[in-house]
């Protein structure tokens, strides 16, 4: 389990990571979601004992990263957004340098470094160079090192940067067989990557966080409520006729495709079911009904937005609450202070 509380990062003036807290799971992948510059590489080099906290603490499986550095590292796996290899050295040699330094059982480093070079399709390239890799095999190399001794937990800063699609879909495939016997936490700011292995998500935005919880549940809450999706049989004329007739609807735009009219409906509760008995009674067939979801891109936009009100305002109907903007954050803080303003 990974424990994360009250976490700040300051850089003189700039806050990079601002009061973040979150908990990740045993057996959890885990992903941090945000545009360039929201804090995801400075949390992860926090946590694993690259940069200390300006504030708060980190706990990894029970050990505090201040006070219990070593212990705490023991239970780590990590890969930084540049992997830290030494060119000069073979793919083989460098990973046994690793298993070294890992303090790896003499016993088991062998076994150790043949399931690792064979989980990264590293094999037929151990005895070359580093230096002499794409691109692509030296991101599979720095996978190979944080995953060498099977540590309960892997961090992966941007672990596909630079691979290929088909690497890419294979380093995927790694991630949810690691997934099987290890907590993974993982950053991106690519939206299918964390759609396609995370099972739990947290988004931020200039170091806060903006939102956290399964991607499902993300676009479920930002869904729009009561919109609905048809596909009905008819001219667009008699369809929105028979829509407008439902009480409680909002809004409807259709548009004519052959004999078909495509919806997007919006209305006052739930409307399938009054929307069914009528176009039964009109005789207009309907072919497909689905509530409108948002996509988890489309969450993403809303809550890393430039504008601090949309992010507010989004960030506030995932947590079902009103929407408050930073700036009238900082107003009441003021009026709870001292009316001199010292």
């Amino acid at each position: 389990m990974i424990e994360v509380k009250n976490l700040v990062k300051r850089y003189g003036n700039h806050c990079a990571v601002d009061h973040l807290s979150f908990t990740v799971e045993d057996g959890q992948v885990f992903g941090l979601l945000g545009p360039n510059g929201a804090g995801k590489s400075t949390t992860m080099n926090i946590m694993t004992g690259y940069l200390a906290a300006t504030e708060g603490d980190v706990v990894i499986q029970g050990h505090n990263i201040l006070e219990e550095p070593e212990a705490a590292r023991k239970c780590v796996g990590y890969l930084p957004e540049i992997p830290p290899l030494y060119p000069d050295m073979t793919v083989l040699e460098y990973l046994r340098f690793c298993a070294e330094l890992k303090k790896l059982p003499p016993e088991r480093r062998q076994e150790d470094l043949d399931e690792v070079l064979s989980l990264t399709h590293l094999d037929g390239q151990a005895s070359r160079l580093i230096r002499n890799l794409s691109k692509g095999y030296r991101q599979r190399v720095g996978l190979a090192q944080a995953i060498l001794g099977f540590p309960p937990i892997i961090i992966l800063d941007e672990p596909t940067v630079g691979l290929d699609p088909k690497q890419v879909v294979e380093i995927r495939a790694l991630i949810r067989h690691l997934a099987k016997e290890h907590t993974v936490l993982l950053s991106s700011h690519i939206l299918s990557e964390i759609r396609a292995v995370c099972d739990h998500v947290l988004i931020l935005r200039k170091g806060k966080v903006m939102a956290c919880d399964t991607p499902e549940a993300l676009e479920e809450k930002l869904s729009a409520g009561g919109a609905l999706e048809l596909t009905v049989r008819g001219s667009a004329e008699a369809v929105r006729s028979t829509v407008l007739s439902v009480d409680g609807i909002t809004a409807c735009e259709a548009q004519q495709e052959g004999d078909t009219v495509r919806m997007e409906i919006s209305a006052d509760g739930d409307a399938r079911e009054s929307l069914f008995y009528a176009f039964a009674q009109a005789r207009q067939p309907i072919l497909e009904m689905r509530p409108k979801t948002a996509t988890l891109e489309e969450v993403f936009l809303d809550l890393t937005d430039e504008d601090d009100a949309v992010a507010a305002q989004a960030a506030a109907l995932l947590a079902g609450t009103p929407a408050q903007t930073e700036e009238t954050t900082d107003a009441e803080q003021e009026g709870t202070g001292d009316e001199s303003g010292l």
